[in-house]
Formats: structure tokens, sequence, C-alpha cells
């Protein structure tokens, strides 16, 4: 199994809570699609081309704990997710829904900072359901 340091794991959520930050503070919802595309490029190069990750790593020890990588991928895929939502409801024109749901994301990420992850909970209630369903 495929093990990611936890230290880039929490370096890519402290740079989702403070990009969302900015955005909401600021009034610049164009910085969700900068952090959009720097979690879609993560997602689909790999963690080491995460900007948050490649420009901390110099800085970073990846001593002590590690996350699992489909772990961080179904996470990752749910930040997309939030994201999607915020940048569809911006484009509409609902900036308030776009960012709640980016706050959402932001107060996940937050969270997990601090230790509990929201998506890993959600991932083991997904792999308990489909393993119902298959017995």
């Amino acid at each position: 199994m495929k093990e990611i340091p936890t230290a880039y794991v929490k370096t890519n959520q402290i740079g989702i809570v403070l990009t969302v930050l900015a955005a909401i503070v600021l009034d610049l919802p164009w910085l969700l699609a900068v952090l959009f595309v720097i979690q879609l490029i993560g997602f689909l190069l790999g963690l080491r081309y995460n900007l948050f990750i490649a420009l901390a790593k110099p800085f970073l020890k990846p001593e002590g704990g590690t996350q699992a990588a489909e772990l961080t991928r179904f996470n990752n895929t749910l930040a997309l997710t939030f994201l999607t939502g915020s940048l569809i409801c911006w484009a509409l024109g609902w900036l308030t829904a776009g960012y709640v749901l980016a706050g959402m994301l932001a107060i996940a990420a937050f969270i997990a900072v601090y230790g509990y992850c929201v998506g890993c909970t959600i991932y083991f209630q997904f792999k308990q359901f489909r393993a119902r369903l298959r017995a």
C-alpha cells in the first residue's frame, strides 16, 4: 500500500484553508479557480506536483505518520467536488452559495489539520456500504 507523509497532507490542507479564507475575506472568488487548478494538477499528476507541497517540501521533514494514498486521493476528490460546485455557483452569479461550499471545504480541511478527517469518515462509511452490498 502506498503511503503519503502526513506532513505533505497537512501542507495541502493548510494551503486549502488559506486560499479559501483569502478568497472569502478579499472577495476574490477567482482564487477558488486557482485552488481548483492546484488540486486538479495534484490529483492527476500526483501530490509531488501539488503547488503547496512543492513550495513547502524543502522545509518539511516527512518523518512521522503517513496516510494511505487511496485515502488522500478520495479526499482530493471531495475537495475537487466542493470546488467544482463552488465555481459553478460563482459562474451562475450565486456568490453566497459558492462561498458556502468553499467554506465547507475550508472547515473540513481546518478540522483535518487538527486531527479529525471528515473525508476519512465519509470514506470509511462508503467502504462499509460497499462491503454490505457485496455481502
